[in-house]
């Protein structure tokens, strides 16, 4: 067996994150979906969080108690004060190479162990976020002013995409490099594409039915008119998905309001229907707004949906809808229905989210605009080729994203790090 070198040793490494670990959201499915392939390739990872209830997670050292406060449109845990035995113990017992933190972060967790990690232990960071408002802004900002000297001692820093760099330089002074969020997407891959396999016929709150013509859409443009009664298919529904969480800048709302437009105004005269999959604090709110909307028969709603099934039901849609309004810096929600969606992804217009459908522009909506988001649901439900094309289309392009290439990327930042902090 040959000698390691620089290139090859294997690495001790700790993943650092001021928050717990039992949400399936996307700053904890980037820590764990990292370990996990750097563990496959032959590191040593420990996880280092806040809190956690978690027991299925190795080398997990939990430092901390967390309050929950509402950020970014959010509600999010952020820690109190570590201790600092605690924190001497683990550098103590664990020799790191590196440390990746997650940034922005904490001055009263990741900060204190930054600030106690020995010289010779390499510093990486990789920022996340992407402020949704003014105030949530101006309120980073001060917390850059505050972590900028802990921020010296990094040595190298990134950020999943080119908004959130944009940020990270203006709101805490430093520079990253753009390595966007590793996704599996093996996991989508392997699910049968609609038409591939038999699919499963209409729930109880599929029963959508054709809808005659409208006669009066002269307002409309010419490719957002209805479709004639003539045309309509004989065939199931077409599944519109909206998965996320039921917070307000996902836009549930936004696409319920486009659906009752669809619906309203008669502009598409085959059958189709609505799952709004997810949970949160917006759950009773938008049951009532279906219902007002006269949408109970063709909206489905059936709650959160596990990691397990959430291929499945992403293949089985004939159009994605990810409507968020803002405050996204990245969006690995979308990669993965562009990975395993049965139909094209419609992405909510914003910085992030454009980021990651660079080169799928004509997929972007603004789901604010009540009638030009309905007419974009209109157009890409009676399209079917279309429909077909983009499918293609967002399937090679999600591959730039894959775990594989990312984590290649972000272990030469590991090394680039030790390198230049053992020299």
């Amino acid at each position: 067996m040959p000698p390691s070198t620089p290139e090859t040793k294997s690495l001790t490494i700790g993943l650092v994150l001021d928050d717990g670990l039992d949400a399936p959201d996307g700053v904890q499915q980037y820590v764990l979906t990292v370990a996990r392939e750097l563990q496959a390739r032959g590191h040593v990872v420990h996880l280092v969080a806040s809190t956690t209830s978690r027991t299925d997670l190795e080398r997990l050292h939990v430092l901390g108690r967390n309050l929950r406060v509402r950020f970014n449109g959010n509600v999010l845990s952020s820690p109190l004060p570590a201790r600092a035995r605690d924190l001497d113990t683990l550098l103590r017992e664990v020799r790191f190479d590196v440390l990746h933190v997650q940034l922005p972060h904490s001055p009263f967790l990741a900060g204190r162990l930054v600030r106690r990690v020995p010289d010779d232990v390499a510093v990486v960071g990789t920022f996340h976020i992407l402020p949704e408002s003014r105030l949530v802004a101006m309120g980073t900002r001060g917390l850059g002013l505050v972590e900028r000297r802990t921020l010296r001692r990094f040595d190298e820093v990134m950020a999943v995409s080119a908004p959130a760099a944009e940020f990270a330089r203006t709101s805490f002074g430093v520079t990253p490099r753009v390595v966007t969020i590793p996704v599996d997407l093996g996991r989508f891959s392997t699910v049968a594409a609609p038409g591939e396999a038999d699919r499963p016929g209409p729930g109880p709150h599929d029963q959508a039915h054709d809808e005659p013509a409208s006669a009066d859409h002269d307002d409309l443009p010419r490719d957002a008119h209805p479709e004639p009664a003539s045309a309509a298919h004989d065939e199931r529904p077409l599944r519109v998905v909206f998965l996320g969480r039921f917070v307000p800048r996902k836009g549930p709302r936004e696409l319920v309001d486009a659906a009752a437009y669809v619906v309203d105004h008669r502009l598409v005269g085959r059958p189709w229907t609505l799952t709004l999959a997810g949970s949160g604090p917006l759950d009773d709110e938008l049951r009532t707004k279906v219902a007002f909307e006269g949408l109970t028969d063709r909206v489905d709603m059936p709650g959160f949906v596990t990691e397990a099934a959430k291929a499945a039901l992403l293949a089985d849609a004939d159009l994605v809808v990810l409507p968020s309004t803002g405050g996204e810096s990245f969006g690995i929600s979308v990669v993965e229905a562009m990975a395993g969606g049965g139909g094209p992804v419609l992405a909510g217009d914003n910085p992030g989210y454009r980021s990651t459908m660079a080169g799928l522009e004509e997929q972007l909506v603004a789901p604010r605009d009540r009638v030009a988001f309905g007419q974009a649901l209109a157009r890409w439900l009676l399209d079917d080729d279309a429909r077909a094309r983009a499918t293609e289309r967002q399937r090679v392009a999600a591959r730039r994203f894959d775990v594989h290439t990312v984590v290649d990327e972000i272990e030469a930042t590991y090394r680039r790090a030790v390198a230049t902090r053992r020299r």
